[in-house]
């Protein structure tokens, strides 16, 4: 099937899961690994061996070597969540061709420390990445939700049903979940990885994003509002 044209200043949704849905992360290292490599792919620059570059640097998690050439990303990260055997990612393009850039980067990356690591071989992922054009504002409100909400809350104990039954308590919760960027999103701090600017333009603040967040999981079926959006067979 033909990808949809992406340009610049295209917004776009993006999802992988696990070859057969087996996990593509199984431990915390996995999960932090994750992270670095959406902030250290995200460049025109690229090392050879980045990480072991970083390694010998003996940097601080999220510091740019200071011998790299300047940072210039090549898409905005809006908001990602990761999962077990998947993961989200709503993605801008800033650079013509950015988005397949990064997400060969991240998808090669991934698979090659995964069956390194574990002396697996073959596909980490049930193949190339799934991408649909975001191009209505609503969208993007509903589609932040779905990605570092409801994906979080999947994980909840008691699921996600419990998770909407307990709202507050479950986002708070969620808060707290480190490989999400929802945890990005309501800090007061600057981001490493997401632009914050962007949610920023459509919620005053994040008391405001988390009652639409609660509007869109308790009020009503947000599957219905996104269709296929979500992406997921």
């Amino acid at each position: 099937m033909q990808r949809e044209k992406i340009t610049i200043d295209s917004f776009v949704h993006v999802y992988n899961r696990g070859n057969r849905k087996q996990l593509i992360v199984r431990d915390q290292k996995d999960k932090q690994h994750f992270l670095e490599m959406l902030y250290y792919f995200n460049d025109e620059f690229i090392a050879i061996n980045p990480f072991r570059s970083l390694l010998k640097s003996n940097l601080n998690r999220f510091d740019w070597p200071l011998d790299w050439p300047k940072r210039k990303p090549l898409v905005k990260i809006i908001t990602f969540s990761l999962l077990e055997n998947h993961f989200h990612l709503f993605l801008k393009e800033i650079q013509e061709g950015g988005i397949t850039k990064f997400m060969r980067r991240l998808g090669t990356g991934m698979a090659n420390y995964f069956n390194t690591k574990y002396q697996e071989v073959g596909s980490l992922f049930q193949g190339s990445y799934k991408m649909k054009i975001v191009d209505e504002e609503t969208y993007f409100k509903y589609l932040s939700v779905y990605i570092q909400v409801k994906n979080v809350f999947e994980m909840y104990p008691g699921g996600l049903r419990m998770a909407i039954k307990d709202f507050d308590k479950a986002y708070e919760w969620a808060i707290k979940y480190p490989y999400a960027s929802l945890v990005d999103y309501v800090s007061e701090k600057d981001s490493s990885i997401i632009d914050k600017d962007i949610l920023g333009e459509l919620f005053s603040n994040p008391e405001e994003y988390k009652k639409f967040a609660k509007q869109c999981l308790v009020g009503m079926n947000l599957n219905d509002k996104l269709g296929k959006l979500t992406l997921e067979d």
